[in-house]
């Protein structure tokens, strides 16, 4: 038996029981690298003496993931660089805060920050962009946020709005990368429509966009009227991204020997993170629950009325490519005892990261015996496509329901996500 086909049993049997994706990554081929020294941005950073920030006053837009590879977080790693000519005068928090015990969609307050005295500024308040007179604080803006690699993820759209604030301002806005936990290969999913814009969604990009956040920077300030910075903003702006050192696109978190840092109560580990796109989309609406308040994050598929054997037995007439599943029982964090069904990605190669949602889309409307789609309040009606992003699926999905035509979409996606990869190509920091 050789390492690939090793892996590939035991990330089964692991996955397969609840447990992390970790093994399971690491099979996608038989040639998987051993895990690698991958040097975060903000290590690079410091290697490099912190010499693009010396001498300037600096904010730091981070998060509990914002740590280097060592686990030290990066508000210390900076603190610690005054003998290094870094000032560091202002934080700011994305959603979560900066200490990410923040509720989800919860408007975070402004306050100073106990452990290091120095104000924090949120970005998820009162304000979604920084203001003139926080930015007066700073000569630069360090941005250092785990991204998951999945579009609706407030992070980057945090990320973008920073720039463009910091651009109008003239300060430079620094990068630190860090890796699409995703991989930098897989690029899938409906792409945003402009009229679904929102702090949910702002990037033009296919749902999974096999981007880091450096990338996606640098795409952000290197196309013409596509984005939310505005083009005079765009050509102002002052734009440097530290990248890391050792990372590979065809490598996923299992390869970095990085630890994995929850980067929001939702997304406590890698696995939860790879499930996010799989079936965030398809359990907003119609009666499907994927796990969140368990230990399975986006890996747990429930629907009430429903025994787990029913959902199994309808996810596998199915045939969805890569995955596989596995009725699993365990407990809410209050402690009550549930069964559902384990989504286990089987076949890294043959995975489509999106598609398990829109079939979980039309499972809805047939385990309700009608078209759920139909009738949704407005405000459900948008905020949902404002996740999804596509205007035709939604016209096809309120259409048809359960019939509702998946492999066409899929198909055009591809194609989409095809031409996407060639454009975007020039951003790329790595091979």
């Amino acid at each position: 038996m050789n390492r690939g086909d090793f892996l590939r049993i035991m990330a089964a049997g692991l996955a397969g029981a609840g447990f992390s994706d970790s093994l399971l990554a690491a099979s996608k081929s038989s040639a998987s690298p051993a895990k690698t020294k991958v040097e975060l941005g903000i290590d690079v950073l410091e290697s490099m003496g912190f010499s693009p920030i010396s001498g300037m006053r600096v904010g730091l837009l981070t998060h509990p993931a914002g740590v280097n590879r060592n686990g030290r977080s990066s508000i210390d790693v900076l603190r610690s660089a005054r003998n290094k000519g870094v000032r560091l005068t202002a934080l700011f928090g994305p959603e979560h805060g900066i200490y990410g015990n923040e509720k989800a969609e919860v408007p975070v307050l402004d306050k100073v920050d106990k452990r290091t005295g120095l104000p924090v500024y949120s970005l998820y308040g009162k304000y979604r962009k920084p203001t003139t007179q926080m930015l007066s604080k700073i000569d630069a803006m360090v941005v250092d946020l785990q991204d998951i690699g999945s579009r609706s993820y407030t992070y980057i759209s945090c990320m973008l709005r920073t720039m463009e604030a910091c651009f109008e301002c003239g300060k430079q806005v620094v990068i630190l990368d860090r890796p699409n936990p995703l991989g930098g290969t897989k690029v899938d999913g409906p792409p945003l429509d402009k009229k679904f814009k929102s702090y949910v969604g702002m990037f033009q990009v296919p749902y999974v966009h096999g981007l880091t956040i450096g990338e996606l920077a640098k795409l952000a300030k290197g196309t013409t009227g596509a984005m939310e910075i505005s083009d005079r903003a765009r050509y102002r702006g002052d734009l440097k991204v530290i990248p890391m050192r050792g990372w590979q696109r065809s490598m996923l978190w299992s390869d970095t020997g990085l630890k994995w840092v929850p980067t929001s109560p939702a997304i406590p580990s890698i696995g939860a993170a790879m499930g996010y796109p799989m079936t965030g989309l398809g359990c907003q609406h119609g009666g499907f629950q994927h796990g969140y308040g368990t230990r399975y994050p986006f890996r747990l598929l429930t629907f009430a009325g429903k025994r787990p054997e029913q959902v199994w037995e309808a996810l596998r007439r199915r045939n969805i490519r890569g995955l596989d599943y596995k009725i699993t029982k365990t407990k809410t964090n209050s402690g009550k005892e549930i069964r559902g069904v384990y989504v286990l990605i089987s076949n890294w190669n043959a995975w489509r990261p999106t598609e398990l949602n829109f079939h979980l889309m039309q499972m809805a409307c047939e385990f309700n015996g009608g078209n759920v789609f139909r009738g949704m309040k407005a405000s459900n009606e948008l905020l949902f496509n404002k996740h999804v992003g596509s205007q035709e699926w939604w016209d096809e999905l309120h259409r048809r329901g359960q019939y509702a035509q998946v492999e066409l979409f899929m198909k055009k996606w591809q194609a989409y996500c095809a031409n996407f990869k060639k454009s975007s190509s020039r951003f790329r920091l790595y091979h």
